[in-house]
């Protein structure tokens, strides 16, 4: 299956994620990230989130999600056509001896160190899925200590806004 990423424009209510997450989940869709905050205009938040589905799968599930009472606007947004960022932050074992190998290394993938303990750095980096994927490779060899990830950001690329014409 591939994966899709849905950019979701909802009323900034309790209840509107539950009840679009419950929709995926009550399709068996595995959810791969879901990212959910404020829009750009007060009152909307903005969910996105990145399923496993195929072409008939995805399409049935949009038409589901655009009965909601709190779903504005639904877009898909491909590769191709939006910018797709994950966060990332990552505690690296690093005592005197490796740590200018970690801090050297993690200087190429335009990372930067954010705490640093004895024994161990703890790392943000922010990119795409295969350049932090890339990243906790490079690191494993000294000893990765713990792993918090976000799910995938996305917004569509050019000077369309999401909320053009949805809520103006």
């Amino acid at each position: 299956m591939a994966q899709h990423t849905l950019s979701v424009l909802v009323d900034d209510i309790p209840g509107v994620l539950t009840r679009v997450s419950s929709l995926f989940a009550r399709r068996a869709f595995n959810i791969h990230s879901l990212a959910v905050g404020p829009s750009d205009v007060d009152g909307f938040s903005r969910i996105t989130v990145v399923v496993d589905a195929e072409g008939d799968l995805l399409e049935q599930v949009t038409k589901q999600l655009n009965k909601l009472v709190n779903v504005i606007k639904i877009v898909e947004l491909t590769p191709e056509n939006s910018v797709q960022r994950d966060h990332l932050l990552i505690k690296v074992k690093a005592d005197n001896p490796t740590r200018i190998q970690v801090v050297q290394a993690i200087e190429l993938f335009r990372a930067r160190v954010v705490d640093v303990a004895p024994d161990a750095v703890t790392i943000e980096a922010t990119g795409t899925k295969g350049k932090l994927d890339a990243l906790l490779t490079v690191l494993a060899p000294f000893g990765i200590r713990e792993i918090v990830r976000s799910g995938t950001i996305a917004v569509g690329r050019g000077s369309k806004s999401m909320t053009d014409k949805a809520l103006r």
